[in-house]
């Protein structure tokens, strides 16, 4: 256990130092790779689990310290402790020791007592601690001030339930490969592996529970992809037919351009400005057994990579804000700031001004974000129409239904709402769409 709290609370801090919740553990497991996957698993638990909660957390602590701690790893081994006392399963004695343990070896043990007298006094006031986040709005909601206004504002009906489902554990859904299997049969497979699913629509399956990828039936086999159903939307509102000629503008880490690839025998071009991320989408098509041509560039620059011929099909995934998958990725709540999506929308314009260049007459461009702030949606796309006077945008039509209607356990068909945006729940994370097609 003292491996787990020292490396959880030097993972906390990182990110509190505003450095990126994946990065970081990867780097850590590069690190040390001689950790036991039960150890990463319990790493990772807390590490998710206090950034979930550290609206609470951070409110708690201030008020049982007399004054902040200025030594940054202290102040995050404090608080995956108190994640731990509040919401983990081990004795609350073993977690404190261990704690202290850990601050012992922290700058030669000065705050060894500090860290002691500070986890008893939670243990003995939790109850009024926690009642007490019931009136501070960041500690209530688990989300920045700021944050919580905002939604506020643009979800007026449902902004409450919107940053409870935050809070939430991601659902894991799979994308069937329709070129190998079907989705009844992948259930059936599913099912004989005693891993509870259902059907969710089109080629989609929700899992009752996430598994690790071990326990999915030929998943080395590229039978399936671990992909958000909500994203999975994109491939098919794209509307791609054999034979076109489409980009992926924003390709990694590779599973829209899997899908598209799935769907249709069409000539497709991934690009992306990070190598090392388009490697993964690489990696991804050689266990789908798929082939796109890779180019490492910069979507917003087509000089460097365009060799001038239009394309029929165009994926605009933007670079974004990620305010759609905060549950899945919680340290998004602590590290954006409200001036980010005006610099996200301004990048986002650049980008789908350049790409619309690359689009052959006739053909379209879905402009699709994992956002939920209009500031990165409605207003950019809103703003390039008025641009581009031979832009117009389409209706979404697409039902989100399943495509196989012999797929046992399907879960009622939902309609894609008409303006794009998809806010997260219990099937989906949050998404929007826009298609645009050139006159």
């Amino acid at each position: 256990m003292y491996q787990t709290q020292l490396r959880s609370s030097e993972v906390i801090a990182d990110v509190l130092d505003g450095r990126n919740l994946t990065d970081t553990l990867s780097k850590l497991w590069r690190k040390l790779p001689e950790l036991e996957p039960r150890q990463r698993a319990a790493i990772q638990d807390i590490s998710y689990g206090t950034l979930r909660r550290l609206g609470e957390l951070d409110f708690m602590l201030r008020q049982l310290l007399l004054k902040p701690t200025s030594d940054a790893l202290i102040h995050s081994l404090l608080l995956t402790t108190m994640y731990q006392l509040a919401w983990g399963r081990s004795a609350p004695h073993a977690i404190v020791d261990h704690a202290v343990q850990v601050a012992s070896r922290i700058n030669d043990g000065r705050a060894k007592s500090l860290v002691n007298a500070i986890l008893r006094n939670f243990l003995r006031q939790k109850d009024a601690l926690f009642a007490a986040c019931q009136d501070d709005l960041s500690a209530h909601w688990n989300h920045p001030q700021w944050w919580v206004k905002a939604m506020r504002r643009a979800y007026p009906q449902h902004w409450e339930a919107l940053l409870t489902a935050n809070n939430q554990h991601p659902p894991m859904s799979l994308r069937v490969n329709r070129r190998k299997t079907t989705v009844a049969d992948y259930l059936a497979r599913l099912q004989a592996s005693d891993v509870a699913a259902v059907a969710l629509g089109g080629d989609a399956i929700l899992l009752t529970q996430p598994v690790g990828i071990d326990r999915l039936p030929g998943f080395g086999e590229g039978l399936c992809s671990v992909q958000d159903g909500g994203a999975q939307l994109a491939a098919s509102l794209l509307d791609v037919a054999d034979g076109m000629t489409v980009l992926d503008a924003c390709a990694a880490p590779g599973g829209k351009t899997g899908h598209l690839l799935e769907i249709a025998d069409v000539a497709l071009t991934a690009l992306d400005n990070d190598s090392q991320r388009l490697k993964r989408v690489q990696s991804n098509l050689d266990r789908l057994g798929l082939q796109a041509k890779l180019v490492v560039a910069d979507a917003s620059h087509p000089k460097d990579w365009w060799d001038g011929q239009p394309f029929e099909r165009i994926l605009a995934d933007v670079p974004c804000s990620a305010t759609g998958v905060a549950r899945r990725h919680p340290d998004i709540k602590w590290l954006r700031r409200p001036d980010d999506f005006a610099q996200f929308a301004k990048q986002q314009a650049q980008m789908l001004d350049a790409l619309w260049g690359c689009l052959a007459v006739g053909g379209k461009l879905l402009y699709a974000t994992c956002s939920v702030f209009p500031e990165e949606n409605e207003k950019v796309v809103a703003n390039f129409l008025s641009r581009q006077q031979n832009a117009q945008r389409l209706p979404l039509s697409i039902t989100v239904a399943a495509q196989d209607t012999s797929a046992p356990n399907t879960l009622p068909a939902t309609d894609l709402p008409p303006h794009g945006q998809l806010l997260p729940n219990d099937r989906h994370d949050g998404f929007f769409y826009a298609l645009l097609a050139k006159a």
